[in-house]
């Protein structure tokens, strides 16, 4: 199995020129074999709170149609974060495009300070997504600072974490912590994907990583910048790769 974390830089609220990013990652993780592609938090509009609303995006919405097709020519996942409008309110969500054309929304359920302005947090739903023998199970940034949202995960067997991040210089080493010590206390592998540059008006910390299930790091990004964490998993355990861009 072959899985990606795409470290990107997006443009705030060129949401245009954010998913011909997105395509153009994907392509390349494709062609490296992967079978799902994380992007950050709010990875098509960047993080402009402020702007939640005007760059909202709806269930179904046609603008990731591309992204769409994509999913189906290549094969692969793809979980694509978004300020998305649901019956319930505006959430910071991701979509979860399958092959199969289905798809899937998780959104946010533990807001960061100042969020609750903009956003409303979302339900406990505990879905998974299942690839090969792994179970995975979603965490948007501010969830992981959240130990119950971790433990339930693991309660529901996930193998895998997938942790969607746009976390500074200021706070990536506490999160990289927390991250480690779930994969070894709750036995699950983590992939994190990280911004690599600056978005509203805060620098990005990049170091988009993968931990195995016995908390021992894999790889990771040294710093920010651009590119793609290929993380394969065969009968000798999990191997990684930076690809920078």
């Amino acid at each position: 199995m072959i899985i990606a974390a795409a470290q990107t830089i997006p443009k705030n609220e060129n949401i245009s020129a954010n998913l011909q990013d997105h395509i153009r990652l994907t392509r390349m993780a494709a062609s490296y074999g992967a079978q799902l592609i994380l992007f950050p938090e709010l990875s098509i509009t960047g993080y402009v709170r402020e702007k939640a609303e005007s760059l909202e995006f709806v269930s179904g919405d046609p603008r990731i149609n591309e992204l769409r097709s994509l999913s189906m020519e290549e094969n692969i996942i793809i979980i694509a974060g978004a300020p998305i409008h649901l019956e319930s309110g505006l959430h910071i969500g991701a979509f979860v495009l399958f092959p199969d054309q289905s798809e899937i929304i998780y959104t946010k359920q533990h807001l960061h300070d100042g969020e609750e302005i903009f956003y409303i947090p979302g339900n406990d739903d505990g879905f998974q997504i299942r690839l090969d023998n792994e179970s995975m199970a979603m965490a948007i940034c501010a969830d992981i600072t959240n130990y119950s949202h971790a433990v339930k995960a693991a309660s529901i067997n996930s193998s895998i974490y997938l942790a969607s991040l746009f976390y500074t210089p200021n706070g990536i080493s506490e999160g990289n912590k927390i991250l480690e010590l779930y994969a070894m206390e709750l036995s699950m592998n983590i992939l994190m994907s990280n911004f690599g540059g600056p978005s509203y008006e805060l620098e990005a910390a990049g170091k988009s990583a993968f931990w195995n299930n016995e908390g021992e790091l894999i790889a990771a990004f040294n710093g920010t910048g651009e590119g793609l964490l290929i993380v394969s998993k065969d009968v000798n355990g999990w191997d990684a790769k930076v690809i920078n861009t």
